[in-house]
């Protein structure tokens, strides 16, 4: 698209707003010619999206991985949906709630893979994992493994486990960056024994940004008869793929991350046959259902997020989710590829670009990371979050589809300055 069409298709919509989604399709729509890689590096492309973000001048965020703020296309959709609900009262709880929610759990299963009786939306990945891991049909010396660099929370559902059903558990050590894929497939091997019942593995360690061969962990794991359980917190709308080609047997994500669903979403696969042996988390209104609805119960919960959950996806699929991987990768390289090799500068996250994309994490040798993101902050105004724990020294930075070349200009500057000093 040359420079006046670019401005044509500006003036179409308006130059400040990008009212709707349909109209933001329609802009997008002009680069139809554009491959998913020549779309990563086109910035009049990713600054139509960015205009449809309201972005606090305070500073830079490069901390989008704990939540993913809606644009406003979506956002004005999500309130509209709000102040529906709250004129329709109980009579949309009565009536037709569980069916607009069977229909959304439909379309996340066709987006991303999965059968519909397969998939529930529930709050967050947390909710998803812990109805696993607290429902699993656990006997007294079962053992279960996962690794240290998994999510806290999660760590600590599985010493709960351990106190309330005598499970033992056995911690292993993800490498910062694997040679091969059968090196990690090798570490959590190396922890089976005969009385290893159940491995959760995180597809993208939430703390580097490394993503992990979950379909050949999957295989190696099912050799051995046992089962595999996914954290995906940040996959899903983040990397091109779909949930059942994976092969694993429970999938958890949170949707108010990368696919900017408002909070209070989440998404948990469970395999058929695995359906009837875990219990609910919270006893659901019909015992014994025979789908997935018999451990996605929780009670009157803010159903107006449950709708957007079609919003978000609209949008997403108005950008296309292989451009949107590109993109999210295109920046994260873009950076670090910069920095990588620098005196002083220590990247967390493997050099591959197939072993990551839009998350890493950079640290400063001599600077404690609390005190790095402190600085960023302050002396920089770029905000990112540090992470000081499993081996790994430095701040998670989580750019985000409205973030700009310059802003990471700015961020390889300060890392630069900082480095030297």
């Amino acid at each position: 698209m040359n420079k006046r069409d670019f401005l044509k298709s500006l003036a179409f919509t308006g130059v400040a707003g990008i009212s709707s989604i349909e109209s933001l399709a329609y802009r997008l729509g002009q680069f139809h010619n554009f491959s998913s890689q020549e779309l990563a590096s086109n910035e009049d492309y990713w600054a139509i999206i960015r205009a449809g973000y309201k972005l606090k001048e305070d500073y830079i965020n490069l901390e989008n991985g704990y939540y993913c703020f809606l644009p406003e296309q979506t956002l004005h959709r999500y309130l509209e949906k709000i102040k529906d609900i709250n004129y329709q009262g109980s009579w949309y709880f009565r009536t037709v709630q569980w069916e607009n929610k069977d229909k959304t759990a439909a379309r996340l299963a066709q987006v991303f893979g999965g059968s519909s009786d397969e998939l529930a939306i529930t709050r967050n990945t947390t909710e998803s994992l812990d109805t696993i891991i607290s429902g699993y049909p656990w006997q007294k010396g079962d053992e279960a493994i996962f690794a240290h660099q998994d999510y806290g929370s999660m760590k600590n559902m599985f010493e709960l486990a351990a106190r309330r059903h005598g499970i033992v558990n056995k911690v292993v050590d993800v490498p910062l960056h694997p040679e091969s894929d059968e090196e990690i497939i090798r570490v959590y091997e190396s922890a089976i024994t005969p009385q290893t019942k159940l491995i959760m593995v995180s597809h993208m360690i939430n703390i580097t940004g490394q993503i992990l061969p979950i379909k050949k962990i999957a295989e190696m794991a099912h050799s051995y008869g046992v089962e595999v359980m996914v954290d995906g917190a940040h996959c899903i709308a983040h990397i091109d793929f779909k949930i059942n080609e994976l092969d694993c047997d429970y999938y958890a994500c949170s949707l108010h991350k990368w696919l900017s669903v408002p909070l209070g979403a989440g998404l948990l696969y469970v395999k058929k046959e695995h359906i009837g042996k875990i219990w609910p988390l919270l006893a659901p209104y019909e015992l014994d259902h025979p789908t997935i609805k018999n451990l996605n119960h929780t009670g009157t919960h803010p159903v107006a997020t449950d709708l957007a959950i079609h919003d978000a996806l609209d949008y997403f699929e108005a950008i296309g989710p292989q451009a949107k991987e590109d993109r999210l990768r295109y920046l994260q390289r873009y950076w670090s590829d910069q920095v990588r090799g620098l005196p002083n500068i220590l990247l967390n996250t493997p050099n591959d670009p197939q072993r990551s994309c839009g998350i890493a994490n950079v640290g400063i040798e001599g600077i404690e990371p609390n005190l790095m993101a402190k600085t960023l902050l302050e002396d920089y105004k770029i905000y990112t979050v540090g992470i000081n724990y499993a081996g790994v020294y430095g701040c998670r930075i989580t750019p985000n589809i409205y973030t700009s070349i310059a802003e990471l200009d700015q961020f390889v500057k300060a890392l630069k300055e900082m480095s030297q000093n």
